[in-house]
């Protein structure tokens, strides 16, 4: 793994990642699981693939028994951006509210464009690669905690390959492996990340 140090934060409002690597992504997916009536919303996201010292990359787990049908998910920290709120800043929030973490945003790895036909919504999702500084405790909003069961996953890269990859047994599993598998991949390509970290996955 190249050292991570290496990798200096973007600047607020800058869409490039760090000197000499690559542009930060940019994707434009559709929905094909549920069929297109209207969009009557955008949604402003941030979120983030997030590592700690030593190499281990963190998600949340979610559990879902709602319209999208009944699933057991991974998917990256992070939610919507307030009004008036800063990217950099909300994405930090999130993951202190989601993971109990404070971090440091290392860079932007991208932005996607995907849409949940069944809500009729447009999602404008911003990516960060962060990393850990201290681990503290979780502030969960009442949906995250008893609707979706948030808990975190902490896992190696090719296991969090594999487990977005089982998650494609769902619908909602196959549109946000379409979004975030290629943002996990970027990340890899900048950490040197040929092979994940070995032992299991825990959960806490």
């Amino acid at each position: 793994m190249k050292s991570i140090a290496a990798l200096p934060g973007a600047p607020s409002g800058q869409d490039r990642g760090p000197a000499g690597a690559p542009e930060p992504l940019r994707l434009e997916l559709r929905d094909t699981e549920w069929s297109f009536t209207s969009v009557d919303h955008d949604r402003q996201i941030v979120r983030a693939v997030v590592i700690d010292g030593e190499g281990a990359f963190y998600f949340v787990r979610v559990r879902r028994d709602d319209d999208f049908g009944r699933s057991v998910l991974i998917e990256t920290s992070g939610g919507g951006v307030e009004a008036g709120e800063d990217p950099e800043r909300a994405i930090l929030r999130e993951l202190r509210e989601e993971l109990g973490v404070e971090a440091e945003i290392l860079c932007l790895l991208g932005t996607v464009s995907d849409y949940y036909n069944l809500i009729r919504r447009h999602n404008l999702n911003r990516y960060y690669l962060c990393r850990i500084l201290s681990f503290g405790e979780k502030h969960l909003t009442r949906q995250e905690a008893e609707d979706f069961r948030l808990s975190t996953l902490k896992l190696g890269y090719e296991e969090a390959l594999r487990e977005y990859e089982r998650c494609r047994a769902y619908p909602l599993g196959r549109l946000i492996a379409a979004r975030e598998l290629p943002v996990l991949r970027r990340a890899g390509e900048l950490l040197g990340e040929e092979r994940g970290a070995s032992g299991p996955g825990q959960i806490t």
